[in-house]
C-alpha cells in the first residue's frame, strides 16, 4: 500500500495513515464494516479483494454499502439472526391454550397440547407449558400419596390411659413369669 493513505489492519485492529495509526475494538464489528466501505470505494478497485480480506464475500459487501447509502452508519451494525417473531406461539395460540385451560380448569398441559395440534395449532408440550407459567396459571401438581391401611388398630396410636388407682405394670398381665416385666 501506498503510504500516503489510510488503511485498515486486521492483524493489529488499527486504521494505519502515514503519520499514525487508529486502535479499533475488535468487537466494534459497525467500524471495521465501515472501514471495510472505505477501502473498498475510495481506496482499492478490486472490491472482491477487499471483501475477502474482511471476511466477507462480494455480494455482501455490497448489501451493507446498499444499506449504508440508504441508512448510514446504523445500517451497519450487526442484526440478531433467526426469526424475528414467534411462528408458533402465536397471539391465536396463546388464546387458545388460554381458552382451553380455562374451559376445562382439571385438563392437563398434555391434553391441551393434543387439542391444540388436532385443530391445526402445531405447537409443543413445553410452549403450553410456557404459556402457563407466562400467565401465572400454572398447576399445582398434587404428590401421590402413600397408601394407608384403613382398619380401625391403625388409627390408634395414642395409648389408653390407665384407670385411676391402677399402675401400668400391674395391667401388664398376670403370665407368672419369674422376671418381673417380661
Amino acid at each position: 500500500m501506498d503510504t500516503t493513505t489510510i488503511h485498515f489492519d486486521l492483524n493489529t485492529h488499527q486504521v494505519i495513515g502515514p503519520t499514525g495509526a487508529l486502535p479499533v475494538a475488535t468487537t466494534d464489528y459497525q467500524a471495521a464494516r465501515f472501514l471495510m466501505l472505505l477501502e473498498g470505494q475510495c481506496l482499492d478497485d478490486n472490491i472482491t479483494a477487499v471483501a475477502q480480506r474482511f471476511g466477507l464475500s462480494r455480494q455482501r459487501y455490497y448489501q451493507l454499502l446498499d444499506a449504508y447509502m440508504a441508512e448510514g452508519l446504523g445500517a451497519l451494525k450487526p442484526q440478531k439472526t433467526g426469526p424475528k417473531s414467534n411462528y408458533r406461539r402465536t397471539d391465536q395460540a396463546v388464546r387458545q391454550i388460554l381458552r382451553y385451560l380455562f374451559l376445562d380448569t382439571s385438563a392437563s398441559p398434555e391434553v391441551i397440547t393434543q387439542k391444540l395440534n388436532q385443530t391445526g395449532f402445531h405447537i409443543s408440550l413445553r410452549t403450553v407449558h410456557r404459556v402457563i407459567a407466562d400467565f401465572g396459571l400454572q398447576k399445582k401438581t398434587l404428590r401421590p400419596q402413600s397408601q394407608k391401611p384403613t382398619s380401625p388398630s391403625s388409627h390408634s396410636t395414642r395409648r389408653k390411659s390407665n384407670p385411676p388407682g391402677t399402675s401400668r405394670r400391674s395391667q401388664r398381665g398376670t403370665g407368672g413369669s419369674a422376671t418381673p416385666g417380661r
